[in-house]
């Protein structure tokens, strides 16, 4: 085993903690949970040890099993009853109605009001980059988390949309129906704290 690759428990703590914490919690957007899931990762780790091969990093191979573990959290929730997506979100809390043009005119085109504004992609600096992504773990915080789920996996963790639904136990148009709010909420969040402060 080469020295890069030397499996190091005794230093785990001092060497991953921060960066597996920070990686879960922009996933996950609980401390509780975040901080579980670093534990459990560890725990794993050191049960797997002797599974380790030596053609990766110990840091890659730890993030390796702290993915399992938040795809593993995310197919538990998403198995609770949070809402049913096929309910008409109108009728539910007025969730999406001032987003779009309105009934009979209803073409699935936005209304003038809430037209997307551009989003500015680069920034000026990293003050102003963490900021964005202080803000945006705050909108992700706000979603259902089965909503969130779908939104991490496919947007943060580049799963397909096949394994996403493969892992949580969803069909390809409950997996739709879910990224479309996903994505409407996140854009409502960040333009009123984000694009519009």
């Amino acid at each position: 085993m080469s020295a890069e690759h030397k499996l190091e428990p005794e230093k785990w703590i001092e060497r991953y903690a921060d960066a597996l914490f920070s990686y879960t919690f922009s996933r996950i957007n609980r401390q509780d949970v975040a901080e579980d899931l670093v534990q459990d990762t560890f725990f794993s780790a050191l049960k797997a040890k002797d599974t380790f091969r030596n053609d990766s990093s110990e840091k890659t191979w730890l993030i390796a099993i702290l993915k399992r573990k938040i795809i593993d959290y995310y197919r538990k929730k998403s198995t609770q009853n949070e809402l049913n997506i096929f309910d008409k979100p109108e009728e539910k809390d007025g969730f999406m109605n001032h987003f779009f043009d309105s009934e009979p005119q209803y073409d699935g085109h936005w209304n003038n009001a809430s037209a997307p504004k551009e989003w500015k992609k680069d920034f000026d600096t990293k003050l102003e980059s963490d900021e964005f992504y202080e803000i945006l773990n705050g909108c992700l915080g706000k979603l259902p988390e089965k909503w969130a789920a779908v939104f991490t996996l496919k947007n943060m963790d580049d799963l397909d949309s096949e394994e996403i639904c493969k892992e949580l136990g969803i069909s390809p148009s409950n997996y739709w129906v879910l990224m479309h709010r996903a994505k409407l909420q996140l854009r409502e969040c960040m333009d009123v704290n984000w694009f519009e402060k």
